[in-house]
């Protein structure tokens, strides 16, 4: 088993097959929907709110809204209101499986649900899962936090139509200091153990510095990649604003932080200041661009020829070039 990450991998050129990068494809299909960009910003207080999501669904990109503080059956009426999908997050309590029967019995039917716990490979998700389905059947169950195949093969066989891999690889994330479990410093390593299992999309989550690593996550098994730190930090972004020695930042803080979850009590993340970085939409423009390039470089089209390309470990006990072979 190769133990690397995101800094330790460069991806290798084939042969230039377009005229120009806009030429590339950058879009990916997720349920049966088609999104612009393989990229979800992380369903966290700090990063989405109701109305970056809306823009993002009138946009054409992929969001999950978060679960705090939020009337979940609310929210799916008024994106649907607004004739854009609803894709929402749930935990696995009794309070959860009440929104489910809402829902249901209101004839809502987000598109688009994310379990979304810390340590996904619980038997509460899979009853969860099995919930869901039994109640809102046509909805796209994403599944997760989980770190391993027998957590992915697990989960799909539980039901979910597509599973989030990663945990505590997060910039305000500090599982592996709490707790001494998780997929920090590794996590593309995980993601590539996982997705050889996998027979359903994975969502990489977590670990992501560089718009460069999209295209790492996508050649390692991703078909999407849920980003934090990146996102965090536009000007529309809900986190408060601080001024610090004359420089704007926004507040940046973890789901399982004591920010969050208003006590100190389990806590695995924390908070940060990210230096506001302008808008939204800005950065999600230059990412799709980038995104093209690494298609480009592939010698492809389209996302998914990321996957054909060999690539090499920088350092350590792996270093050297690896081939599809």
């Amino acid at each position: 088993m190769e133990i690397f990450d995101y800094d330790n991998i460069l991806l290798l050129p084939r042969k230039c097959r377009v005229e120009s990068r806009s030429e590339c494809d950058a879009g990916v299909e997720l349920g049966n929907r088609k999104f612009r960009l393989p990229v979800v910003p992380a369903n966290m207080k700090t990063v989405v709110d109701e109305s970056i999501c809306l823009w993002m669904a009138q946009n054409n990109y992929f969001y999950v809204m978060h679960r705090f503080d939020l009337d979940n059956v609310q929210f799916v009426r008024d994106m649907h209101a607004k004739g854009v999908y609803a894709s929402i997050s749930l935990g696995v309590k009794v309070p959860d499986r009440a929104t489910v029967d809402e829902l249901a019995a209101a004839g809502l039917v987000p598109e688009y649900i994310t379990i979304d716990i810390a340590h996904g490979h619980a038997d509460s998700v899979r009853d969860m899962i099995g919930y869901i389905k039994s109640k809102l059947p046509t909805s796209f169950v994403i599944a997760g936090n989980v770190a391993t195949p027998e957590a992915v093969i697990d989960l799909e066989n539980w039901g979910a139509d597509a599973t989030k891999v990663g945990v505590g690889p997060g910039k305000v994330c500090i599982t592996k200091l709490k707790t001494g479990f998780g997929t920090g410093g590794w996590q593309l390593s995980a993601l590539k153990w996982c997705a050889r299992v996998a027979t359903k999309p994975i969502i990489a989550d977590g670990g992501i510095r560089s718009h460069g690593d999209i295209a790492k996550s996508i050649r390692f098994g991703a078909s999407m990649v849920m980003i934090g730190s990146l996102f965090a930090g536009h000007e529309e972004s809900p986190g408060k604003t601080v001024e610090v020695d004359g420089e704007l930042f926004k507040e940046y803080y973890g789901s399982a932080s004591d920010f969050n979850k208003g006590e100190y009590k389990h806590v695995e993340g924390k908070r940060i200041l990210e230096p506001i970085k302008g808008k939204l939409a800005d950065t999600l423009i230059e990412m799709e661009q980038d995104v093209q390039s690494s298609i480009s470089y592939s010698g492809g089209t389209k996302l998914m020829d990321v996957r054909k390309v060999n690539y090499v470990i920088l350092g350590g006990d792996n270093a050297g070039e690896h081939l599809l072979m």
